[in-house]
């Protein structure tokens, strides 16, 4: 038992070898984004939530109801791990393995994260380009079913590179999306990207329409949590994903 983490179920929930799309926040808050949109477009009912001290002291109200900031939604079928806070740095090892172990436990058959890769001249870019990375050989062979390009060569870093190391450890298929996103502004555009591939692989069938409508508004309600995620990002050292191994230079 992780006591500095914790998986608070819902009573009376069972799932069935669910999928699971974490999006929590990172580069672009693509990830959010796109989970945000998925909740909101499946109707999915909140099942579980993370309750730990190393989280700052927040809650959230939705429609009136104290919320938890960070949780798990879905149904029999899919699992969507999101946020409303930044994940403290201190946060990150412990979320990831607990998580990891509950869905284990669950019997999930396939781990998906959404996540944004910073492109500088995100300007001059119509439609954001995703790139795919997976963990064991199954999964990498689902992104070239698939057609997605896979990254070769680089560094993958924060709660998403942690949870596709611990879903190995586990035996568990994962694969982290990432699209072509704005480094240090919520990204809309990179979100949609990465569900209409998302949609492609597990048959989700999510419109992307009212994503990129509201594409201004999104940006700025995710202002302030792009910035706390920054900050954390900063203090974990996301950058080295820029970077390319000094093996291979």
């Amino acid at each position: 038992m992780n006591e500095a983490m914790k998986i608070i179920e819902k009573d009376g929930v069972r799932f069935e070898n669910p999928v699971v799309v974490e999006g929590l926040p990172d580069i672009g808050l693509v990830g959010a984004i796109a989970a945000s949109h998925i909740v909101e477009t499946l109707g999915l009912y909140e099942v579980a939530h993370f309750e730990s001290d190393l989280f700052p002291p927040i809650m959230v109200m939705h429609r009136g109801v104290l919320t938890d900031p960070v949780r798990i939604l879905g149904n029999e079928k899919i699992l969507v791990v999101t946020s409303e806070i930044a994940i403290p740095p201190s946060a990150i090892y412990p979320l990831a393995s607990v998580l990891v172990d509950w869905l284990s436990s669950k019997g999930a058959k396939l781990v998906f994260s959404l996540t944004g890769f910073p492109e500088q001249n995100r300007l001059e870019v119509d439609k954001p380009m995703v790139f795919g990375v997976g963990n064991i050989s199954q999964a990498v062979d689902l992104l070239k079913e698939y057609k997605v390009e896979t990254m070769e060569e680089g560094f993958i870093a924060g709660i998403y590179a942690l949870i596709m190391k611990y879903c190995m450890i586990k035996k568990i298929p994962a694969i982290t999306l990432m699209a072509q996103s704005f480094p240090n502004y919520p990204d809309p555009g990179a979100a949609a990207s990465v569900l209409q591939v998302l949609n492609k692989m597990i048959g989700l069938n999510i419109s992307v329409d009212q994503l990129l409508e509201k594409a201004d508004e999104i940006k700025i309600k995710g202002r302030d949590l792009m910035k706390q995620t920054r900050s954390s990002m900063e203090r974990i050292g996301k950058v080295s994903e820029q970077e390319i191994p000094l093996m291979y230079r």
